[in-house]
């Protein structure tokens, strides 16, 4: 770890002040991480918010699918509005100077995002099997009143999954002895040996492994339908429809894929997260 604290003519002092600032990473490592992450905060900002904008200002492009694809990219938007707080945390992990506050709110505002993010995905699946399935029916179900009222149930249920983070997080003492800047922003002792932590941790097992469920799912039903009309043309038309029943597998197998790559490295990391934070906690408990 790189210390951050500069050199005092007492060594007991330089011992103590390195002992309340430090950093995570070495300078070698968090350069090009801060290089990468600012980046990564530009251009996916400017990218979602150009997004929106478009589909807000041409009334053509205001479909359902797009209206999903609008409120996914401020969702994701605001995912990467925490990451400058990620940034400071990397850079200087204690003490936290932001507060408890701003601590419970990062996390709490980039947990409902990530729901937020994963039910768009999912619903948006269930329109695409609707409108290829059942076409006739799609068209007088899926109206754009009745996903907004489906766009304003995915928020809501996206905030109130993600409440109990609030009474996860916090900002504690590293020691109960050690003066108020040595704070920090972490998982607190009390939630993670109470079975918060395990909670949360089932509860986004769920909103990973469902969603999957429902993808594959809904596009093999999807393939099925396609395969199966895909038959019953003759000739030039059923080589025309066998192609495009190929691309549309192809596509919809990215899909599946893409969900699987960018989510299960967050999963698998927050299980490994929990496990080892309910050992940390569970240790002291047993032996006291």
């Amino acid at each position: 770890m790189a210390s951050l604290s500069s050199n005092d003519s007492d060594g007991n002092d330089t011992d103590y002040y390195n002992e309340l600032s430090f950093s995570l990473f070495d300078i070698p490592i968090l350069v090009p991480v801060t290089v990468i992450c600012i980046l990564l905060f530009l251009l996916g900002v400017a990218g979602n918010l150009t997004m929106i904008l478009i589909f807000k200002r041409h009334k053509a492009m205001q479909t359902t699918i797009n209206m999903y694809l609008s409120s996914m990219a401020l969702s994701d938007s605001l995912i990467l509005l925490g990451l400058p707080s990620d940034l400071y945390r990397i850079w200087q992990y204690k003490p936290y100077i932001f507060g408890d506050f701003l601590c419970k709110f990062v996390v709490y505002l980039s947990e409902t995002c990530t729901y937020c993010t994963i039910l768009h995905v999912t619903t948006l699946s269930v329109e695409r099997y609707f409108a290829i399935c059942f076409p006739l029916k799609a068209k007088a179900a899926i109206t754009k009143s009745r996903a907004k009222a489906v766009i304003l149930l995915i928020w809501l249920c996206s905030s109130v999954t993600a409440v109990p983070v609030l009474f996860l997080f916090g900002v504690e003492h590293r020691n109960g002895s050690l003066p108020e800047d040595t704070n920090e922003c972490k998982c607190m002792e009390e939630a993670a040996r109470s079975g918060l932590l395990e909670t949360m941790t089932w509860l986004s097992t769920l909103y990973f492994f469902l969603p999957v469920f429902c993808l594959v799912l809904l596009y093999g039903l999807i393939c099925r339908k396609l395969w199966r009309a895909a038959r019953k043309l003759e000739g030039h038309q059923a080589a025309m429809r066998e192609k495009y029943h190929q691309q549309t597998v192809k596509m919809l197998a990215v899909v599946v894929l893409a969900f699987v790559v960018c989510w299960l490295p967050l999963h698998v990391g927050r299980i490994l997260f929990a496990q080892g934070s309910m050992v940390l906690y569970e240790v002291p408990a047993a032996e006291a």
